[in-house]
């Protein structure tokens, strides 16, 4: 695997898997961007580069705990003292049993389809629909939003239930995971940046999960010797490196400005994907 291939790829995961514009989505144009500009694969399918995918997550991942270690630790801290004193009074103390609601919700919903969506991936055109689909969720979260005069900042058993199925519907290639989950934050009440916050924190279980299982049951180790090691540590250095800046200056964006500018860009670069395919395919 080249260098330029695993920055590239580093760089890509590392700025959509928190943007609302689908990192799977993103990943998929890449591929074909990087086919028809070289004439050569960018994913083969094989045990490195499914590898190589599972550890550009994980790059995420520590990007997560690296922006958010004083929260991760606070909510830790009160959610310990709380089953001390069996009192789950603070929203910090709820949030882990939020978290694994809406977790536990994303898998009963994932689970069944997992096989019908990984038949998708090989129809890119797919991917084109449900980046539009993500287009049209943000923008209308946004317009629903607005009927909300006094925004809320704390999760409820509904909002977790909602938001872990949203988190599901984005197995599908091109429905943006932060996007469903932030846009049914904000259709419900509740404000930008603790919608984002939520959403962050929600993907480290199904991340982490991902990262530890996948390799467990797909990956022959025998194969690990034959890997390239430089790429795949340079493509999660980048992942990470990205990940964090782009959870820093999305909160601060999202505090400030509506996500209609990402609504039209996933409406863009969705229609220009079907019509592509459609001349070129």
């Amino acid at each position: 695997m080249p260098i330029f291939q695993a920055v590239l790829m580093g760089f890509i995961q590392g700025l959509t898997e928190f943007l609302p514009v689908s990192s799977s989505g993103h990943l998929v144009l890449t591929s074909c961007l990087y086919k028809l500009f070289t004439g050569a694969e960018l994913v083969h399918n094989g045990p490195q580069e499914a590898f190589f995918d599972i550890v550009l997550h994980v790059g995420t991942l520590v990007a997560i705990f690296v922006y958010f270690w004083n929260d991760i630790l606070d909510i830790v801290k009160k959610f310990v003292e709380a089953c001390k004193n069996k009192a789950f009074n603070s929203n910090e103390a709820k949030l882990p049993l939020f978290i694994a609601l809406s977790t536990i919700f994303t898998l009963i919903l994932v689970l069944p389809i997992k096989d019908i969506v990984e038949r998708m991936l090989v129809a890119p055109i797919f991917t084109g629909v449900f980046l539009l689909i993500t287009s049209i969720v943000l923008y209308s979260s946004e317009w629903i939003s607005k009927k909300f005069k006094n925004k809320e900042s704390h999760i409820t058993i509904k909002r977790a239930i909602l938001i872990g199925l949203a988190q599901g519907l984005a197995i599908f290639p091109g429905l943006s995971r932060s996007g469903m989950t932030i846009s049914t934050g904000l259709a419900t009440g509740l404000d930008r940046v603790t919608c984002a916050k939520y959403s962050f924190l929600l993907s480290i279980p199904i991340i982490a999960a991902a990262s530890l299982l996948y390799p467990l049951i797909e990956v022959d180790y025998h194969e690990f010797v034959n890997f390239d090691w430089i790429s795949i540590f340079v493509g999660f250095f980048v992942s990470a490196i990205v990940g964090y800046f782009c959870i820093k200056y999305f909160i601060k964006f999202l505090s400030k400005f509506s996500m209609n500018v990402f609504a039209y860009y996933c409406f863009f670069v969705g229609l220009t994907m079907i019509i592509g395919f459609k001349l070129f395919a």
